[in-house]
């Protein structure tokens, strides 16, 4: 059996899902609700809203939506049972030890075999570090001045040049050829069978947030391509939710978290005593690592690799880190390439002298611009300003844009007001152009809804908006006048909760598991009506929609019905009159 549905409701309502959802999305308060950038899907306007009254969730752009526990499901990728489980523990609610349904616990027992094999991995390749066969490996992490206990605490550790020194190791450990095919360690070929995907490589665990181990990155001993191999994403690798090394600086008690591009970065800054440094996984840092890093700070400082390939992945890492409500600067790494190398030359103090002298964001990309210009050419150095005052333009409040004229004009040595008079100008002929139309998310709009499908929407909307609705509705609509069979297992649970006093559009959305479905019912929540003022307008439009929907549920009935059956058949030509005299009075 799953959780009592006592237990479940009693930890929905102690978990606020703006406080949950607060810790993911940055949430801005509009009116009676709260307003975000979606967290599953790309958007350049917050389209995802969340209701305190309902204590639900839904996105206007890609149609997610549900309550606190469908939220860590999707982003989290938990299972229900997770997910109650890592609420409960949120506020200090104690969980019975529960049976599993069939299919959870079968998904339960893939996520916890994977992790056991993944662990299996790490220990079999640690070991071989320290044989004859790793010697090639361990000389190489002590070339990188790292010491045995840094090797030991981030689990380093080395494949074999042998192809199938893995495979048969966690053959004997009694996992299949499909665990390990599935979980990205051994690869298949008709031809050469099964075999390890890494070899000969130095192997780098990635530990989720718990100090799991849930996949690798290996970099090759010598010649060959490519140079760092990653895991490929499976049940338990999302390398767009996971950092390299949070699990120890989310443990950090420094005020701020440092963002690296490597992992020999991260183990030198850590080794140094910078334990605040993370890296992204082999990719370029993602909008979901952004948050990721703000439930753990409100700081961030960027060590990218001081070329041009570093220069352009901080500028594309800005934007997403200030979208996330993180405070970010830049760390010169100049003259070395990079954190690791800059430790090994100038030692940890230089480094933190760095952090101090750390250059806001902006300032940076001020930077980044100034060198495109010679400012010994007058037209040169004219066209620069011009391209900072268009830049300075993307502060919207007045009071920081003003702060940062100033801070620009100060370090250029320029006349405030005269930046300031380029900034007004060029923004007085941008708000007089015309605007031009925004890019399209990607996001798949709906399909358009039929007439009676977007009638019973709309009735379900009014019941849970407003109680004189919900009782003049329920009076004349039925369950069965409900013909699409998801609204009708809606309405048949707010008809039950209405009866015991009270409407809980969250609790209901527990009943679902199905994302399509938590999607849909959150529609049905978060409908936006359109505005009427005057009661005989209202009337009369409620009115319609009930005889829409009723004369719709008679001609299903009298298609399903027994033709040679007349009293029934007189029986809904009746009522079906009724309706024409129908009248709603609010």
């Amino acid at each position: 059996m799953y959780y009592p549905d006592e237990l479940v409701e009693e930890i929905r309502e102690k978990n606020d899902i703006v406080s949950v959802v607060g810790e993911y999305v940055k949430l801005t308060r509009k009116g009676g609700s709260y307003f975000g950038l979606c967290p599953f899907h790309n958007e350049k306007t917050g389209s995802f809203s969340v209701s305190p009254q309902k204590q639900m969730y839904y996105c206007f752009g890609c149609h997610k939506g549900g309550n606190v526990f469908s939220f860590l499901m999707d982003y989290e990728n938990y299972t229900f049972p997770e997910a109650v489980k890592v609420l409960g523990e949120r506020v200090g609610v104690d969980l019975p030890e529960i049976e599993y349904s069939e299919s959870a616990k079968q998904q339960k027992d893939e996520k916890t075999k994977m992790l056991e094999m993944y662990k299996h991995a790490a220990t079999f390749y640690y070991r071989m570090l320290r044989t004859s066969h790793g010697q090639i490996g361990y000389q190489y992490l002590r070339k990188r001045e790292l010491t045995d206990e840094t090797i030991k605490r981030f689990g380093l550790g080395y494949s074999t040049k042998f192809g199938k020194d893995l495979y048969n190791y966690l053959k004997k450990q009694g996992f299949s050829d499909q665990m390990m095919i599935d979980g990205g360690l051994v690869s298949y070929s008709e031809k050469a069978g099964t075999y390890d995907r890494f070899w000969n490589r130095v192997m780098f665990p990635i530990m989720d947030a718990n100090h799991k181990v849930i996949g690798f990155g290996g970099r090759v001993m010598g010649e060959g391509e490519p140079k760092y191999l990653n895991s490929p994403e499976t049940k338990i690798f999302d390398k767009s939710r996971n950092l390299y090394g949070l699990n120890f600086a989310r443990a950090s008690r420094k005020d701020n978290m440092i963002i690296c591009e490597g992992y020999m970065d991260v183990i030198a800054l850590h080794q140094a005593g910078f334990t605040q440094a993370v890296a992204s996984l082999g990719t370029a840092l993602t909008e979901n690592q952004c948050r990721l890093i703000a439930r753990y700070t409100k700081k961030v400082l960027l060590t990218y690799d001081s070329d041009a390939a570093g220069t352009n992945a901080a500028l594309r890492a800005i934007p997403m880190l200030k979208e996330a409500g993180l405070s970010v600067s830049v760390i010169n790494m100049k003259p070395y390439k990079d954190p690791d190398e800059f430790i090994k030359a100038l030692g940890a103090e230089a480094f933190e002298e760095r952090i101090n002298q750390a250059v806001n964001s902006f300032l940076f990309e001020i930077e980044v611009i100034e060198r495109r210009y010679d400012f010994k050419d007058p037209e040169s150095k004219t066209a620069f300003f011009k391209a900072t005052a268009k830049k300075l333009l993307e502060f919207t409040e007045e009071i920081e844009r003003n702060t940062y004229v100033e801070a620009v004009a100060d370090r250029y040595h320029l006349p405030y007001e005269k930046l300031k008079k380029m900034v007004d100008t060029m923004g007085e002929a941008a708000s007089s152009m015309p605007v031009r139309e925004k890019p399209r998310s990607g996001i798949q709009k709906k399909q358009k809804e039929d007439g009676i499908t977007k009638a019973q929407k709309l009735l379900i909307t009014w019941m849970i908006s407003d109680d004189r609705l919900f009782d003049e509705i329920s009076k004349h609509v039925e369950l069965r006048d409900f013909t699409n069979e998801l609204y009708r297992t809606v309405v048949e649970m707010l008809y039950q909760q209405k009866a015991q006093g009270k409407l809980k559009p969250a609790e209901i959305m527990s009943h679902f598991t199905d994302s399509e479905n938590q999607g849909e019912v959150a529609s049905l929540f978060h409908t936006e009506l359109k505005q009427i003022e005057k009661k005989e307008e209202l009337e009369k439009a409620v009115t319609e929609t009930i005889i829409k929907v009723k004369e719709h549920s008679y001609n299903v009935q009298i298609d399903e019905m027994d033709k040679n059956d007349m009293i029934a058949w007189q029986k809904i030509l009746q009522e079906k009159s009724k309706l024409q005299r129908l009248h709603i009075s609010l």
